[in-house]
Order: structure tokens, then C-alpha cells, then sequence
């Protein structure tokens, strides 16, 4: 493998006992691989120590960079903030616990030599339980496929790209995003590596973020919810004309037709279809609300730079 200069990207909330370890990791292990290195510790608004942490970083070692951000932006956008202000041909993202290590980084690059332009480290071993394990994977099973790359199921934030891909995106300024959606907008170039990844040691994601960032991954850069809301709306259709064939059937067969709580089945069972295809509707008209106000993605509040 050929060295490479690297900008390496770390998003950081609630980082004020996690990143100084990671820079040390990174210290003794960026040299061995990499010509020219930085790193850039993006605050995402932490609301703990961790700008002045950042600081301190920034002014011991040369290649540590600070950016803070005005407020909490998302994993995401910190992460593009990052990416936007990277100097080398070549950006890592990772974690900023640890559980991506720096060791690792090296198989991620070699991959990337070989004529790719993402490629991310996958685990060779699930850290976390069977159910958070399966929703992960089906989320990630839905991105592969509106990224156009179905075959790359393996996708995290430990990941590998030229930096020349930012060209794809560099006017999106939605508040919402993915960042490997942009990335899927410059290159079909996607693989992945299985890597060592440790369990980490504070998750700032749960049940109800995974669902928001399904939902916001379905409706935000895919119609095909509109396409399953009109499927089922067909399917209705037909399902009624069904009952209107069989209360017609009844009718001339036994002379009546069943009473109300069949009729007031019916009436639920289409107004809850109804109430499905409007909330589909609902969640596209938040989105296109949201890009019309021009909201930018991140607000910088300070840079370290050298």
C-alpha cells in the first residue's frame, strides 16, 4: 500500500473523556502509513468540555484542528463540516471512542488503492444485541439500496473516500442529511472491509434515532413510500370494490346485508389506509419545508486552524 495524506474527521459530542485518548492513538499510529496527516475534531455543540478540550488538543500538536459549531447539528452534518474543511486527497471518518481503530485504518486504504473511491470498515463481529443488531442492518439495507448500491450492506461511520467527492455536493445545504447518500451522488464506487470495531462506550444513538434516521433516509432522498402509499390505495380500491361485489352477492342471495359491525370494520380499515398515505404525504411535505427555508446544514462558530 502506498501512503497517502489524510485527513482524518471526528465528529464530537460529549467527547471530553474519549478524544484525548483517540489523539494519542492517532499520534503514534498516523505516522507509520500516512505522508502528511490532519485531524479535524469537529464540536457538535458538545455541552460539556469538549471545545476546550479541543483547544488544548489544537495547540499541543500541530496537525490536530479545531471546528465548533454553534449548536447540535447531528452526527451527519458535523461530519460534512468536517469533510468541507479537509486539506488531503484522501478522508477517513471514524468515531471518537475508540471503537473505530486507528490500526485498522490501513486496510481501509489498501482497499481504496484498489481502484474504489468509499470504502468502509465493516465488523467482523456485531458489538451490539440481536435486536438493535437487526434494525441497524435493515436501515442500512434501505440506504445501500437508494444509494444504488445494494450489494454494499456494510455501511458506518468508519469509512474511507477521495475528497475529490465533495464536488458532488458542494451546494447542499438541507438541514437533513446522509452523508453517504451525498457521497452515492459522485461515485457507484462502494465497498467495504471487515475490520476489528470494539463495542462503544457511549452510544448517543437508540431505538427512536435509528427510526428517525430510517425515516428521514426513506423520505428525504427516495420516492418510493409515495409509490407504496399509490400501491396501497390501488389495493384498496380493488379491496372495496370486492366488498361492494360481495354485499350485492348477499344481498340478492339471502335478501340482507350485515349489519354495522361490518360496516364499521370497513370504515376503519380505510380510514386507517387513508391516515397511512396522508402521513407518507406529511413526512415529504416536512422535508421539502424544511429545504425551502434555506436552513444551512451546520453554523461555524470557531476554527482552529495552524
Amino acid at each position: 500500500m502506498r501512503r497517502m495524506n489524510l485527513s482524518i474527521i471526528v465528529p464530537v459530542y460529549k467527547g471530553e473523556n474519549l478524544i484525548e485518548p483517540l489523539i494519542a492513538e492517532l499520534g503514534k499510529t498516523l505516522p507509520k502509513f500516512a505522508n502528511e496527516y490532519e485531524v479535524i475534531l469537529v464540536n457538535d455543540g458538545s455541552p460539556d468540555q469538549s471545545w476546550s478540550l479541543i483547544q488544548r488538543l489544537a495547540r499541543q500538536y500541530p496537525w490536530v484542528k479545531g471546528i465548533c459549531l454553534m449548536r447540535n447539528y447531528g452526527q451527519h452534518n458535523a461530519t460534512l463540516c468536517g469533510v468541507r474543511a479537509a486539506c488531503y486527497e484522501i478522508v477517513v471518518t471514524m468515531d471518537q471512542d475508540l471503537q473505530h481503530p486507528p490500526q485498522e485504518i490501513p486496510l481501509l486504504l489498501a482497499k481504496l488503492d484498489e481502484g474504489y473511491d468509499v470504502v468502509y470498515g465493516a465488523p467482523k463481529k456485531l458489538p451490539q444485541g440481536f435486536i438493535r443488531n437487526l434494525l441497524t442492518a435493515s436501515t442500512k439495507q434501505i440506504l445501500a439500496n437508494i444509494m444504488g448500491v445494494p450489494s454494499v450492506k456494510n455501511i458506518s461511520a468508519f469509512r474511507v473516500f477521495r475528497t475529490q467527492l465533495r464536488s458532488a455536493f458542494d451546494g447542499f445545504k438541507s438541514p437533513s442529511l446522509i452523508l453517504d447518500v451525498l457521497l452515492s451522488w459522485g461515485t457507484t464506487r462502494f465497498t467495504s472491509v471487515l475490520v476489528n470495531i470494539a463495542e462503544a462506550r457511549v452510544s448517543n444513538y437508540n431505538f427512536a434515532s435509528l427510526v428517525r434516521t430510517a425515516l428521514l433516509i426513506l423520505t428525504g432522498y427516495s420516492t418510493q413510500p409515495l409509490r407504496l402509499a399509490s400501491w396501497i390505495g390501488f389495493a384498496m380500491t380493488l379491496f372495496g370494490l370486492g366488498i361492494f361485489v360481495y354485499v350485492i352477492f348477499t344481498y340478492f342471495t339471502l335478501g340482507s346485508v350485515p349489519g354495522f359491525p361490518f360496516l364499521a370494520s370497513i370504515i376503519a380499515l380505510f380510514s386507517g389506509m387513508q391516515m397511512f398515505a396522508l402521513g407518507i404525504f406529511g413526512e415529504y411535505l416536512a422535508r421539502m419545508f424544511e429545504r425551502s427555508m434555506d436552513r444551512p446544514a451546520y453554523v461555524i462558530l470557531e476554527m482552529l486552524e495552524d
